[in-house]
């Protein structure tokens, strides 16, 4: 089976600043990839490389067959086609929930499907209540976003992204901004979504978390993919004397 994801020789410039240095990454279908590493290694603008919310300065991005080649030049309207269904086919969730506080919860769920798929309003209003009901939160769908909390919030950024019902699921340290005793319960939808064989990629800095979901964990330093390998090898036994060091600082904070 070809993989869902497949980046080849990345490379990102913000500036001056060289981010992200020949990355090559796959993901395969009902696979879940940690991406684990320092703040300012490059995890989380590889993340946003995928879908293209950061154009990359050079590489190959592939998303379900569909793919674009960037070599520096301006995008032409074919890739940016080609683009805009990627991004049909990928879910994010980010480090903030970015909720629209105008809106209601079943609000913010509705909003892309209806606009941006062009789903019938009754048959969104379906989606939205299933994958509320599978985070936990069917009952917070007529609040709004300011009387939920944190945890609350990025459940049901969760379950917006499902209700586009993407191929990929991206999660840009979704626990970052969260209170210590709320990151469980997002940590629980993630397994359980693990559990159902959703393909996921998510950079994180929840070592547990890791540990039991990843099928496969990638270590990032200074812009370049240094390990990967399964969680039993990258935590007990890494190859890389700096994916060592980096496990090492973590543990000794813990």
């Amino acid at each position: 089976m070809a993989p869902i994801i497949q980046v080849s020789h990345l490379d990102k410039h913000f500036g001056p600043l060289h981010v992200l240095k020949d990355v090559s990454l796959s993901v395969e279908p009902r696979e879940v990839v940690c991406i684990i590493g320092r703040s300012g290694s490059g995890k989380s603008t590889l993340l946003r490389c995928i879908n293209f919310l950061e154009q990359p300065t050079q590489g190959r991005i592939e998303v379900d067959e569909l793919v674009v080649q960037v070599d520096r030049h301006r995008l032409t309207d074919e890739q940016k086609r080609v683009i805009h269904h990627i991004r049909l086919r990928t879910g994010m969730v980010f480090q903030e929930f970015n909720l629209f506080p105008h809106l209601s919860v079943l609000g913010n769920l509705i909003e892309a499907p209806i606009t941006v798929k062009e789903v019938k309003r009754e048959t969104a209003i379906k989606l939205a209540e299933n994958y509320l009901a599978k985070v936990g939160l069917s009952h917070k769908r007529d609040e709004y976003p300011a009387r939920l909390s944190g945890g609350q919030k990025q459940r049901v950024a969760i379950a917006r992204a499902l209700t586009m019902q993407p191929e990929v699921m991206l999660f840009d340290e979704p626990t970052s901004a969260l209170d210590p005793e709320l990151i469980g319960e997002v940590l629980d939808v993630m397994k359980e979504l693990a559990r159902e064989g959703t393909t996921m990629l998510v950079v994180t800095h929840e070592m547990g978390f890791a540990q039991e979901v990843a099928d496969r964990v990638v270590f990032m330093d200074e812009g370049q993919i240094v390990e990967v390998g399964p969680p039993a090898q990258i935590f007990s036994n890494p190859q890389d004397a700096r994916t060592r060091q980096f496990l090492e600082r973590i543990i000794r904070k813990g």
